[in-house]
């Protein structure tokens, strides 16, 4: 066994942390010095998945990584969770910022539904993008290590830290309000929660990003002063409700199930 092999093994998620950053970040200087057209790459977390489990784990590392990613025996209630509640979370957005500050309303049945679709398929399968470029590495790959040896309240708060500030090109960049940051924290609570309940899906996962940004605030009709609302809106919502599931279901911050450690998944 190689020097880099054994060391892997011991240290597997501060590989797989470091080897995310640097994938995702490594454009970062280039573009502040105005040579890359973009400062972030959101393919770290996948990237970095593949690689220290080719390196630690082997063929029995990608079993459990693919079989997380197609858990998909949870039952109606929580496929309609991980599809509806981001909709929902948009939906209330929307009518508050008509109702109380005037907005624009959505003319619905103008957006155009059929490239929405088309959106959401590609997000499912394309590295480059939030929905596929992070959830195998942190759902599917982090969470259940994480579960091990911590219990899920804490292995939910680490992993938001770290979610959080792997973002920070974004918001240096302007492409995302500090605010955002306090948000990604919270949403990474939901998403522990709605992996744990769903006992290690990290397909769950998948569904419920590809639906929180499949439709834009600019396919709804918002724009200037209403998309930036909107964007403070959702992310007070969003915190309401981490708020709300770590509150309300408290077991299921105690003992992550069996299937959402490594090692146990669904297969």
């Amino acid at each position: 066994m190689s020097t880099i092999t054994a060391w892997t093994r011991r240290h597997r998620l501060t590989v797989f942390f470091g080897l995310a950053f640097a994938v995702s970040w490594w454009a970062w200087p280039f573009y502040v010095a105005g040579i890359s057209p973009t400062p972030f790459f959101a393919c770290g977390p996948v990237v970095a998945a593949i690689v220290v489990i080719a390196v630690a784990d082997g063929r029995a590392g990608y079993r459990d990584l693919f079989a997380r990613l197609t858990h998909w025996r949870v039952g109606w209630t929580w496929w309609a969770v991980a599809a509806g509640v981001p909709l929902a979370v948009l939906a209330i957005a929307s009518v508050a910022n008509v109702t109380l500050w005037g907005a624009p309303a959505p003319g619905l049945g103008n957006l155009a539904w059929a490239a929405i679709g088309l959106v959401a398929a590609i997000r499912f399968v394309d590295p480059l993008d939030g929905p596929f470029g992070e959830e195998p590495g942190w759902r599917a790959y982090a969470l259940p290590r994480l579960q091990e040896k911590w219990s899920p309240l804490r292995a939910g708060t680490t992993l938001g830290v770290v979610v959080a500030l792997w973002h920070l090109p974004l918001v240096t960049s302007g492409m995302l309000a500090p605010f955002g940051l306090v948000v990604t924290f919270a949403i990474t609570l939901v998403y522990v929660w709605l992996v744990n309940r769903t006992g290690g899906s990290a397909l769950m996962a998948l569904v419920f990003h590809v639906a929180q940004g499949s439709i834009s605030y600019a396919a709804l009709g918002f724009g200037g002063a209403d998309a930036d609302r909107m964007a403070w809106l959702t992310g007070a919502l969003w915190c309401l409700i981490a708020f709300g599931v770590v509150t309300a279901d408290r077991a299921a911050w105690r003992t992550a199930p069996a299937p959402a450690v490594t090692g146990h998944a669904h297969v």
